[in-house]
This record gives structure tokens, sequence and C-alpha cells, in this order.
């Protein structure tokens, strides 16, 4: 059996926190047992007012999840993963005990290269179809974690989405409590290890966008730097609608956005839909399928994005 040495799980938790959540909370604690690591949602990084119910919590963490996982193979060190473990404690959302030894696969190193590579892209892509070939590796992607994702670009698809996801954004928006928490977390002073800077916000959203995005402080929108006009967008999925389900939807969404930066997509994340509770039932009716959409994707070519600051493992890992 490989040792889990501390050097081992500080490279691997770093790698865990450069997962996405949700306006960069990072809403994630490790705490190591022998040679186990159990996972905890950090509740004092929620989102009272966009997330009552902790669902961005778990699926964050489920990205990190996905990470740690990805880390922890690359470095030697495999482990299984038991989701929920505890009933009792529900801020335990995974423990990961050693799996029998093995050589971490191409996939595994090619996935973990990516990690510091992916950034969540607020900026135009160009109008560039993205092949089939690349669609179907980022449906494998969802697959391999037990969730779904359904890729469209199909202009009335397109549009009924993103009528579902302008009514969202209006309804939370009209709620002064969720503009002033969004404006808690992207107006950080300089040197701030969480929150949205200004050079990762993309330009301030217009309301003429096909996809509305939140509204960061971004600059001006630059002429001549139009959003795509045919947007691929993804839904991503789980099969249930319990917390155990959402955790492993974050560990899908990591997967597939990894996957498109090994194929040189960027991609950027709406999850309005879902945080407003009548747009993520009229999403479910719009799809015709049988799961909990949680999260909508834009994937497509773009610019290099920014990255978000991070918090460095020693101050996520519970001693």
């Amino acid at each position: 059996m490989n040792v889990l040495t501390t050097d081992v799980l500080t490279e691997a938790v770093t790698a865990a926190t450069l997962a996405p959540s949700m306006h960069n909370t990072q809403p994630w604690l490790f705490r190591r047992e022998g040679d186990a690591i159990d996972l905890h949602a950090d509740y004092r990084r929620e989102l009272p007012v966009a997330d009552p119910l902790h669902r961005a919590v778990r699926i964050s963490c489920g990205a990190a999840l996905f990470n740690l996982r990805l880390g922890l193979a690359v470095l030697g060190c495999p482990m299984e993963v038991r989701l929920m473990p505890e009933p009792g404690r529900p801020e335990i959302l995974a423990r990961l005990t050693p799996a029998s030894p093995r050589p971490p696969t191409p996939a595994e190193r090619e996935l973990y290269a990516a990690i510091p590579r992916r950034h969540t892209s607020r900026e135009p892509f160009l109008d560039t179809q993205v092949p089939a070939e690349h669609r179907h590796r980022l449906s494998q992607a969802a697959a391999a974690e037990h969730c779904w994702l359904m890729l469209t670009d199909d202009p009335a698809e397109v549009r009924r989405i993103a009528a579902i996801l302008r009514a969202a954004d209006r309804e939370l928006t009209s709620d002064p409590a969720y503009q002033a928490e969004m404006r808690a977390w992207t107006s950080r002073s300089p040197g701030s290890l969480d929150g949205i800077p200004r050079s990762a916000a993309g330009p301030a959203a217009q309301a003429y966008e096909l996809l509305m995005r939140r509204d960061f402080g971004g600059a001006p929108h630059q002429s001549g730097r139009d959003y795509e006009t045919e947007p691929l967008i993804g839904i991503l999925g789980a099969h249930g609608d319990l917390p155990s389900d959402e955790v492993r939807a974050g560990q899908a969404l990591q997967h597939v956005l990894l996957t498109a930066t090994v194929l040189g997509l960027s991609a950027g994340m709406y999850s309005q839909p879902m945080d407003a509770p009548g747009a993520r039932d009229a999403l479910w009716r719009e799809l015709r399928w049988r799961g909990s959409p949680q999260m909508l994707l834009r994937l497509g070519y773009g610019l290099p994005a920014p990255a978000s600051p991070r918090r460095p493992a020693a101050d996520v890992i519970i001693p």
C-alpha cells in the first residue's frame, strides 16, 4: 500500500483548490485521518441568498473532489471514494480511502496536467463549430461520473433555454439581497485569495446578449468582440436529485471542464436557472429528460482566460 505523505497530500489538495466554485467562494475543507481523507463542506463560505439549500456548495466540492482524486492517483496514492459516508454528518461530503496500488492511466495524467490551465471564461468565443468527436468526448466525461451532458447548438433549442436563463437572471437580480451578496464577492480588496477579481469578470453584461451572464463588474464591452451568434450550450445533470447526486454532478462538471481544456476548448458556466426554482422546473420540462439539471455550460473556442485567486492548501487542510 502506498503511504499518503504530507507532501503528496499538500500537492493533491493544491490541485483540488483549483476547482471552480460559485463566486469563487472555495467552500471546501480537507481532513486527514491516517491514510484517509475526508472532504468537508465549509458552510462558513455559503451564499445564503443565492444558494440557500447548499446545492452550489456541494457541486463545487464535487469538482474539488475530482481534482483531488486525480492528483492522488497521479502521485501514486489512488483512492476509493464514498460519498456522504456519515448520514448524521452531512457536512462530510466524501471519504477517500486507499485503493490497491496501480500506475496512473494516460488519461489521468492528461487531465491532471490540465488542472492549472482550466479557467472559467466570461469572454466571447469564436463562431467556430465544435466537432462531433469533441462533443462525444465531453459527453463521455460526464457519463464516466454517472451523470449526463446534453449538448445543443440548435437555434430553436438554444433560444428556449436562453429565455429560461434570462427569466432566472431577472428574478434573481430583482432581489437587493442577492445583488449585495454578489457584490460582496466581486469587490474584494487587491490581493484577496477568494472572490472574482475584475481581471476575471469578463465584459460588463449587456441586455441584448443571448445568454445572460452575471454582471461581475467587468470593464465595458469592447466593440468588434461580440459573443457567438450560435453558441454550443450544454446542460449537465445527475440521475437523481439528492445531495450525493449534487456531489456526483460536481465531479462530472470538473471532468467535462478538464476534458474541454485538453481539447483546446473554453467554457463558461451559468447556474442562474438552477438557483431560481421556477426556472429549474422550466428547464427540466424543456429537457424532457429523466434526470436533474445541475449546470448550464457554454463551450467553444476562445482566448485563454485569466485565473482567479485561490487559498493555499494550508488554509483548507483541517489540522
